[in-house]
Formats: structure tokens, C-alpha cells, sequence
């Protein structure tokens, strides 16, 4: 709607006729010698005003009346209101200004200079009205835009996780190494991961980076896929070529990732590519196929390292019997299986009573 009026407020007659005489060619003049009567008007035209010129002596009153009602209802933030006064005292300006008034005009009038403040002030509205407009029908947008890429991200999250399961059933169809790796692993980086965020902020992982760091564990020894069954089923003690060649299998792992990269979210990929080659690294250094030391680990992989040396203790494999979930618990303290970052193993102190919950309730399972 246009806003093609103007309304005075003023108790003098004579007054509100000098200023309607300057405006009433380009705008409808409205009239009020009151606070009560301009704030009815405003009340039925406010979409159309485009400015006020309020006399602050107002029979009985000043204009704070009518300011504080249209601040309360909003429309100051659309109609500049310009007060008109004999007054010269800096404590009348400064208090009109902070209840919301955008200039003062002084009387006697100066033609030139009241139209010239009018114009300004209707203008910067105008554009500010403008911007308003504008930032709203962006947001709107934004919004339905918001929506769609909202629904897109939940369908790629759900290939995300159709695929891993996908994928951890062939690895446990194939390989009997990996069969009751995937949901064990998912609960027990779950519940590490969750102490991490808890106690150590400075890691900054978010509820959504644990969720995906648990999913993505059962995937860090993915690159075994092409690992020959000779050397992965060996029952006897690997020859050192044998030993390298098997720790190829975390860039093979990440050879693997990369060819998924289109089927995964940024964070998805990130994560499942930190965890596939990283995840035999050792906090001090010693660990593969980087020697890593300390934090220059991603977190992610930091807490699947932990679990995957658990996981392998306490299964049964071709080479080895599974220890008791007691015995590999210590043993993981003991740094039987390397060294691990002070902080993950105080997770790993905390974590014991619910992992071997999971254990146990997975076997009556």
C-alpha cells in the first residue's frame, strides 16, 4: 500500500494549516489536535502515513503519548515521526530522540528546512521499508529453500546408512571375522564418543559427529576386502612383506571410500576416509601408515582405534583365541595394544561398565 499521507498533530490551528499548506500537493493531509484523535487515525491509516510532524506541547500533554503507543504497536519502525517545537533545551531532544523520534523540527518554521527534513526522512524510511521487504521475500525464500535441502539431506542421509549396511553385510557374509563386529563396534564408539564430547569440549564433536563416527567404525577395516584370503586367514605368523602388505589395507579402505565419495554427505565422507586410514595410529607415534603422534590423529579415528584393538581381543580369530572382556580391558590399559591419548583412555575407564552391558545383552541376544 502507498504511503501518500501525512498527519499533523498539532493544537494550533494555525499551525497544522502552515504545515498542510507546504505538503498538500504532493500528499492527503491528516489532522489531530490531540494525542487521542492522531492516535486513531494512525490506528485506521498507519499502512498509509508516511510521516508524523507532532507538536511536543500538546494541550495539557506532550507527545510521549502518542511515541509510546506507536512504538508499542510497531509503527515507529515504519513511519518516522518528526517533533515540532519551540523548545531548545538539549534534555527535550535528547529525550525525544530516545523514545524513537527520527528529527526534531523547531519552531519558528523555516519552509526550506522543514521540507527538506520531511523529504529526507521519508526517504531513508522508504529505502529502509524497501530493505525490510526485500530481506523478508529473501528469507521467505531461504526458508522454502531451507525446506528442500532439509528433506534432500535427511534422503542422502538415509543412502548413507543404506549403503553401510549394505556393505557391513557382505562383509559379514564373506568374512566370518566381521560377523558380530558391526553392532558391537556402532554401541561401543557410540558410548566413547559420547564421554569425548562430555568431558572434553575442546573437541568440539557435535551429537551428529558421534552418531556418524558410530556408524562409520564397523567400516575402518573395509580395505581388507581386497586383502588376499591367504594372508587375511593365515594361521601362522605373518613374514614381514606379509605384515605391510596387510597394512595396506587402510589406504585400500580409503581407495574404497573414495569411489562411495558421490554417495555421501561431506561429513560422511570426511569421517569415513579419517577412520579408514587412520585408525591404526598410536598416539605416540608408533601406530601405521603415517606414524601420527598425538592430536595430529583425527578424533574420530582416535576412538575407533580404541575400540578396534578391543573388538580384536575379545574375538575369536584364525591366528588366536578371544580373551575375556576383563583380561582385554586390561590389557588395553596395560598398552599391550599401543598407547592411546590419556583422554580417550579416561573415556575408556568410564565407558567399561556400559560396554560390557552391550556384550552381554548382544550374547542373550
Amino acid at each position: 500500500m502507498e504511503r501518500n499521507k501525512i498527519l499533523i498533530v498539532d493544537d494550533l490551528e494555525s499551525n497544522r494549516m502552515i504545515l498542510a499548506e507546504m505538503f498538500q500537493a504532493d500528499y492527503r493531509i491528516l489532522e489531530a489536535d490531540d494525542s487521542v484523535t492522531s492516535l486513531q487515525l494512525l490506528e485506521k491509516h498507519h499502512a498509509e502515513v508516511a510521516v508524523v510532524l507532532l507538536d511536543w506541547h500538546l494541550s495539557g500533554e506532550d507527545g510521549s503519548k502518542v511515541l509510546k503507543t506507536m512504538k508499542k504497536k510497531g509503527w515507529l519502525a515504519h513511519i518516522p515521526v518528526l517533533i515540532v517545537t519551540a523548545e531548545h533545551s538539549t534534555d527535550v531532544e535528547k529525550k525525544c530522540i530516545q523514545m524513537g523520534a527520527s528529527d526534531l523540527i523547531r519552531k519558528p518554521f523555516d519552509p526550506d528546512v522543514v521540507k527538506n527534513r520531511v523529504r529526507n526522512n521519508i526517504s531513508l524510511y522508504r529505502h529502509k521499508n524497501q530493505m525490510e521487504q526485500k530481506v523478508q521475500e529473501q528469507n521467505e525464500i531461504l526458508s522454502k529453500q531451507y525446506s528442500v535441502m532439509k528433506v534432500q539431506a535427511e534422503k542422502l542421509k538415509k543412502v548413507n546408512e543404506k549403503m553401510i549396511d549394505i556393505i557391513c553385510n557382505i562383509l559379514e557374509r564373506n568374512y566370518p571375522e566381521f560377523m558380530d563386529n558391526v553392532q558391537i563396534t556402532r554401541e561401543i564408539s557410540k558410548i566413547i564418543g559420547k564421554k569425548v564430547q562430555q568431558n572434553y569440549p575442546e573437541y568440539k564433536l557435535t551429537d551428529k559427529e558421534v552418531d556418524v563416527i558410530a556408524e562409520l567404525s564397523s567400516l575402518r577395516d573395509i580395505g581388507k576386502l581386497l586383502i588376499s584370503d591367504h594372508v587375511l586367514y593365515k594361521p601362522a605368523k605373518l613374514t614381514k612383506e606379509e605384515t605391510d602388505y596387510m597394512k595396506s589395507h587402510t589406504a585400500k579402505g580409503c581407495e574404497i571410500m573414495k569411489m562411495m565419495k558421490d554417495l555421501q554427505t561431506p561429513l560422511y565422507h570426511k569421517i569415513s576416509m579419517e577412520i579408514c586410514q587412520y585408525h591404526h595410529e598410536r598416539y605416540d607415534g608408533n601406530g601405521y601408515p603415517e606414524g601420527l603422534k598425538g592430536d595430529e590423529i583425527p578424533i574420530s579415528a582416535q576412538i575407533v582405534s580404541v575400540v578396534d584393538a578391543y573388538h580384536a581381543l575379545i574375538s575369536e580369530r584364525v591366528y588366536k583365541r578371544a580373551y575375556s572382556r576383563e583380561k582385554a580391558y586390561y590389557m588395553i590399559l596395560g598398552g599391550e595394544c599401543g598407547v592411546f591419548s590419556p583422554k580417550i583412555m579416561e573415556c575408556f575407564r568410564m565407558s567399561r561398565q556400559e560396554i560390557e552391558q552391550i556384550d552381554t545383552d548382544m550374547d542373550e541376544t
